[in-house]
């Protein structure tokens, strides 16, 4: 049973090359990433990059008693092993998990493993900056950052909780900025509803937890409403509540196995300059493949404690690696999977939230066209995927004889199956995500602000009336484990 970072990586232990480890000293300061972009980082990274194992960093300098994992889902078959299903069935296994939610549990203080070790604001000496080894990705980052922190908080109002991700740069001993994504996040609108009667927003950053857990966390509207809890699809996920454990300086809850928890508030009408160390006018890698640009005022998180367990492993990612796709892209393909079935059941086989997307741009659409009257739904079933997800840009629709993982058999659809005059749908002007440098008025004038953007159909599946045109080769079926197939030895 995986319940924790811990576990999760144990089970890696059993596969064949998904977890390796170094010993060698390296520095959190744009070290640790650079290592990993030739060791498994993936997804748009700048090439070379490649898909390969996560890696534990267990001599990282100046946090001799600490170590940082990086890459844990970095891989879609890895992803498979940790939630125990094939890999091209993952965004079923979501979406089954988001229909049968288990709400989170409480466990007492002195059950829970994330406060072994504690560390007060208020006591001399206390710097977050020398109890995180937390990574710089890139030498002209804004800073250190959290990248893999679930961020949980409650509604003023109502008090239910929720959990996302956010990036979090450390900027002084006991301070900490937090980007939100305009719009689109739970945890903003807690913390404008608490802003607006002058009250600080009290929250917790569990790093280092169950993957069902950082996965569950990145579903989006409307799939995951305002008050839905994301803590429930993990409980989903696991069979199993995740237990949550109150806090030992705010009034709030944190993930009670987590490897580290920083413990804060929200400040209200507080706000400081995301690159105030560097002035670098860079923030960090984004999943697009872009180092974002600095915001001018963000949030300040207001750090009262820091708690661990004992020897803990802090958890990063890389923004553009695979590990992003997995942890976005899983959610839309559950998200999508759960719209089109409940519109027009049966005919969306499968979704790909597609790697060159970085999982939020592109999605493939596997298309069954049984009848006649099916042409056409392949182009509703794009406009539904579109609403599931409203960062999605770019939708290519391919037929059931297509394998939406394999994207040489993609293209080779678009090749052959696909004529740019008759085929593209564009729907202009539509707001999307302001990460995609190409999404602003100074790329495009018809754009009218940052974040809008043309949204793309492409229609490579074969028109019904021309399905007998168009039959790949057929060749015979056999069961190659019924040959011994060796190798010559150099």
């Amino acid at each position: 049973m995986i319940d924790d970072l811990r576990s999760a990586i144990e089970e890696l232990k059993k596969h064949e090359k998904q977890i390796a480890y170094t010993n060698t000293p390296v520095d959190s300061h744009a070290e640790i990433s650079g290592l990993y972009r030739y060791i498994g980082a993936g997804g748009t990274v700048m090439r070379p990059t490649k898909e390969g194992p996560a890696l534990i960093c267990n001599n990282v300098k100046g946090f001799e008693d600490k170590s940082v994992l990086i890459g844990l889902l970095s891989s879609r078959k890895r992803v498979g092993y940790l939630l125990d299903c094939k890999p091209e069935e993952l965004g079923f296994k979501l979406k089954d998990a988001a229909l049968n939610p288990i709400m989170p549990t409480v466990i007492p203080q002195s059950d829970a493993k994330c406060q072994e070790e504690v560390y007060y604001a208020n006591e001399e000496g206390f710097d977050i900056r020398k109890i995180l080894p937390a990574p710089q990705n890139t030498e002209e980052d804004a800073g250190p950052y959290i990248t893999m922190g679930m961020c949980y908080a409650s509604d003023p109002d109502t008090k239910e909780g929720d959990v996302t991700i956010h990036r979090l740069c450390l900027q002084s001993k006991d301070e900490m900025t937090m980007f939100f994504t305009p719009g689109v996040r739970h945890l903003d609108a807690f913390r404008k509803k608490a802003e607006e009667t002058g009250k600080n927003l009290p929250i917790s950053i569990s790093i280092g937890v169950d993957p069902a857990i950082e996965i569950a966390s990145c579903f989006e509207p409307p799939t995951t409403p305002l008050g839905f809890n994301e803590l429930s699809i993990a409980g989903g996920l696991r069979k199993t509540p995740v237990e949550l454990v109150k806090c030992k300086s705010v009034e709030e809850y944190s993930i009670a196995n987590a490897e580290f928890v920083v413990e804060g508030e929200l400040v209200a009408g507080k706000r400081i300059q995301e690159d105030i160390n560097t002035k670098t006018g860079k923030a960090m890698p984004e999943f697009p493949g872009y180092t974002g640009g600095s915001a001018g005022e963000l949030p300040v998180i207001k750090v009262k404690a820091v708690t661990h367990r004992k020897k803990p492993i802090i958890q990063t990612c890389i923004g553009p690696s695979e590990e992003h796709v997995s942890m976005a892209g899983i959610p839309t393909e559950a998200s999508i999977l759960m719209m089109t079935e409940k519109a027009m059941p049966g005919r969306v086989k499968n979704v790909y939230a597609h790697s060159s997307g970085g999982g939020k741009y592109m999605a493939v659409l596997q298309i069954n066209k049984s009848m006649p009257s099916d042409e056409g739904r392949q182009r509703q079933a794009a406009l539904i995927a579109f609403s599931a997800f409203s960062e999605l840009k770019h939708v290519i629709l391919v037929d059931d004889d297509v394998d939406i993982f394999d994207t040489n058999d993609v293209l080779w659809a678009m090749n052959t199956r696909f004529q740019g005059d008759q085929d593209v749908i564009t729907i202009p002007g539509v707001r999307c995500h302001p990460l995609d440098p190409s999404q602003g008025p100074e790329y495009n004038s018809a754009l009218t602000d940052r974040g809008m953007t043309c949204k793309t159909i492409f229609d490579c599946t074969v028109p019904y009336h021309l399905k007998d045109r168009f039959q790949r080769s057929k060749f015979k079926e056999l069961n190659p484990d019924n040959y011994k197939i060796e190798y010559f030895k150099s």
